[in-house]
Parts: C-alpha cells; sequence; structure tokens
C-alpha cells in the first residue's frame, strides 16, 4: 500500500491505522475524516527531532496550520515540541482556545489588517512574519501604541523555482508574498530597523511546496545568506533567525518518490552551517515551516457511492459518491492527483477504468480522473488517501452541504474530534 499505515484486512476492507474504514463509516457516516494519531505525532517527531539535532540551539519546526486547523492539531503539535505558523485571525485563535503557547505563534499573511495585529500583539504571540512596507507600518503603530516592542521577520522573496505546481510557487520574485530580495530587500531591512513598535529578528523566505529534495532548500539557504553578510556589513545587523519556510512533499501516488525527511534535513543544515563559517556569520536558529508534510498522510477520507454511469466505450465511466468539492476542492483547484481504493472490497482486481465524482452541481466538482477500481456497487465505500492537508481546512458548505465530522484514530478507539454539522448549522448566521 501507499503509506504503511493503509491495509487490507482478512474481510477484504481497507483499514487505515488499523481500523477497518467500512466498519468506521459504519459508525459515523460518509463522508467522513479520518485521521491517525499515531502518524501524526511520529511526523512531527520526526521535523521536531531533526530540527534539533541537525541544527541546534533554539532551531524549530513550525506547524503550519493553514494545512488543518481545529484544536486538536495545536494540541498535538504543542505536545510535540513544535511551533505554530498562523495566517489569520481565526487560526490564532483557534490555536491560544487549544491553550497552544503564545510566545510559539508565528502570524503570517500578506494581508493583515489593523485588527490582525491589534490581536496578535495584545495575544502576546512570538512573532509577525511582516510582510509589506505598509504591514511594517501598521504593526509598528500599534505595538507601540500599546506600549509593546514586537519581534518580527521580514518575508523577502529570493527568486527560487523549486520546480513544483504553479498554484503553490510562493519564492518567485512576481507573487503577491513579500519583499523581492533582489533590489528592494536592504531598504526593507533599513526601514524596520528605523521603525519604532518592533524588534528585527531576522528573516523569512517561502519557496513553494511538494519538494521532495533537498536542493531547492540548499539554493535559498546560500541566496539568504549572502544577503544576511551583507546586511551585517552594510547595516551592521546580525541574523538571529532564519526562517527557510515549508516542509518536504508527501507521496499521493505511488509516482511520487519516498523521502527520508530526518536525511533532507541533516544535509540542509551541513550546507547551512558550512557557509555561515566561510561568511563569518554566526549560524542563525533556523525554523521551517511544515504543514502538508505533517497531516496529509495521517489523513484520508470515506465516501458513499451513489450511482455508476457507464455511457459507451470510448466515453468516461463515472462513480459518483457522496461529497466532493465542498470536501475537497484540490483537484478542481489544482487537478492535484490522489490515490483512491474501493474500501469495501480493496482486494478486487481494479478493472473498471473511470472518473470519481463528487455530488456537487459543477461539471468541475470530481475528486480523480482515469482511475481504475474494482466495479462499485451503491452502498459500497470509497476511500481517499493522504487527505489531511488542505481538506478539512479549504472545505465549504457549496450546495448547502454540512461539512464531514474528524474523526481521530487513537490507541484509545476513534475519537471525534469535530463534530459533523447540522442543516442547523447551516442557517445559525442566518437572519
Amino acid at each position: 500500500m501507499l503509506h504503511s499505515n493503509i491495509s487490507v484486512n482478512a474481510a477484504g476492507h481497507l483499514t487505515f491505522a488499523g481500523f477497518d474504514t467500512v466498519a468506521l463509516a459504519e459508525e459515523f457516516g460518509t463522508p467522513l475524516y479520518l485521521l491517525d494519531e499515531n502518524r501524526l505525532r511520529e511526523n512531527c517527531r520526526t521535523y521536531a527531532s531533526s530540527m534539533r539535532e541537525y541544527y541546534g540551539g533554539c532551531s524549530m519546526a513550525l506547524f503550519a496550520s493553514k494545512a488543518l486547523s481545529f484544536k486538536g492539531i495545536y494540541r498535538i503539535a504543542a505536545e510535540e515540541g513544535l511551533g505554530a505558523d498562523v495566517v489569520s485571525s481565526g487560526e490564532l485563535y483557534t490555536a491560544l482556545k487549544a491553550g497552544f503557547p503564545a510566545e510559539r505563534i508565528y502570524f503570517h499573511g500578506n494581508n493583515k489588517t489593523d485588527e490582525d495585529i491589534r490581536y496578535g500583539v495584545e495575544s502576546g504571540i512570538g512573532c509577525f512574519i511582516v510582510d509589506g512596507y505598509e504591514e511594517l507600518e501598521a504593526l509598528g503603530r500599534i505595538a507601540s501604541g500599546l506600549g509593546k516592542t514586537q519581534d518580527i521577520l521580514l518575508r523577502l522573496t529570493p527568486g527560487i523555482d523549486p520546480h513544483t505546481f504553479e498554484a503553490v510557487n510562493t519564492g518567485r520574485l512576481d507573487c503577491q508574498f513579500g519583499v523581492p530580495l533582489v533590489g528592494q530587500g536592504m531598504n526593507f531591512v533599513k526601514t524596520a530597523l528605523s521603525t519604532p513598535g518592533v524588534r528585527l529578528r531576522g528573516f523569512h523566505c517561502h519557496i513553494g511546496s511538494q519538494i521532495f529534495d533537498w536542493i531547492p532548500f540548499r539554493d535559498a539557504s546560500d541566496i539568504m545568506l549572502d544577503f544576511m553578510a551583507e546586511a551585517k556589513k552594510t547595516l551592521g545587523f546580525e541574523t538571529e533567525v532564519l526562517n527557510l519556510g515549508g516542509g518536504f512533499g508527501i507521496r499521493y501516488t505511488e509516482a511520487d518518490p519516498v523521502i527520508d525527511i530526518g536525511a533532507q534535513i541533516a544535509k540542509t543544515a551541513e550546507h547551512v552551517k558550512a557557509r555561515c563559517a566561510e561568511l563569518g556569520l554566526a549560524l542563525p536558529a533556523v525554523l521551517m515551516e511544515p504543514g502538508r508534510s505533517i497531516v496529509a498522510d495521517a489523513g484520508m477520507t470515506i465516501y458513499t457511492v451513489g450511482s455508476i454511469k457507464t455511457i459507451g466505450e470510448g466515453y468516461t465511466n463515472f462513480v459518483s459518491v457522496d461529497g466532493g468539492m465542498s470536501d475537497n476542492p484540490r483537484y478542481a483547484l489544482y487537478q492535484a492527483p490522489y490515490t483512491v481504493a474501493l474500501a469495501s472490497r480493496a482486494n478486487d482486481p481494479a478493472d473498471f477504468p473511470c472518473t470519481v465524482a463528487g455530488r456537487c452541481c459543477e461539471s468541475g466538482a470530481l475528486i480523480q480522473e482515469n482511475v481504475c477500481l474494482p466495479r462499485p456497487v451503491r452502498g459500497e465505500k470509497l476511500a481517499v488517501f493522504c487527505t489531511g492537508a488542505y481538506n478539512y481546512s479549504m472545505a465549504s458548505n457549496y450546495n448547502r452541504l454540512p461539512r464531514p465530522p474528524i474523526v481521530m484514530l487513537t490507541a484509545d478507539g476513534p475519537k471525534v474530534a469535530v463534530r459533523r454539522e447540522t442543516f442547523e448549522d447551516l442557517t445559525a448566521c442566518d437572519i
């Protein structure tokens, strides 16, 4: 199977984290988000231990909570020694509501409102990643008005192409995130150093997502370290923190490579240390922001099959399920690849080519095209692997569909972490 937490039991049912997915669907209903707590913790520990071992000091992984945000995930991240990266006041509120330590929270976002900034400063968060000049001025003004000095990192775009999906490539110069390092970066630093109410600690970059190799991180670190050396030489600024952005990619399909995340971090750290020595820089605290690689392979979504449509030779067969773009919009947005299996008969020959469609009233509301399954029948259960990242967090009530629950699979059994929405929830804000 694609990952070690996926298997098939004696009944021919797909299992996840050792639990029969068909039985879980019968108990909790579908659509159903499942999360493997043990895999979540393993993934957190891989990053936490690797950052400590290979970088030392105050280096740390920050869970990128845009990938999956609910109270339970912050509790796990906190217990496993991670920080948290939030991109909205809603994510910040959820983290604080879960008891996550405010001083380990970093506030991202390319358009923080004055209300966002005030909420973060008043909450005592550890650091703002400042995305532009207007935010820098607003943050300094608000923090000063509150009698505080707020730690900040400056987000710089290094111009790296990590050869990833265009939609998730955020390291190029012409994007809405950060300030271009080339031509504008040093002035951004000068402005920050002269802005009251803030304390500049260092720099942030983010080059993209679904990266399977350490080389793009090496290239980004070279650019950032050269910039740090120039800032030291020209401005006397010693960088304390360098945030290299996101984590590594995960296997959505058999075509994706298997990677050793700890080994990739070790290679990057060795290079960063050597370059710091060459440039006469003290090694900064290094941060990363894994999200997808923490939660994606800890997740699975279970659906119930509704209709099966066969039009004829040369035409597409369709298998429709009781969810779709309302609980996983990523195929509609990015044509994101997923592995799909018939959970009810996981060992049967997959000889029925089809497109798996959702129930939303949109021609593009597909889960995956060109897959092969055992020919399903109405009422059987279908599974989509690796849906822990950007599924629940991007879910909507399109077509007035209630969002599914999240059931955490733990050593003590399955536990509801987020309840299923009801029709009453759909109208709760209506006047």
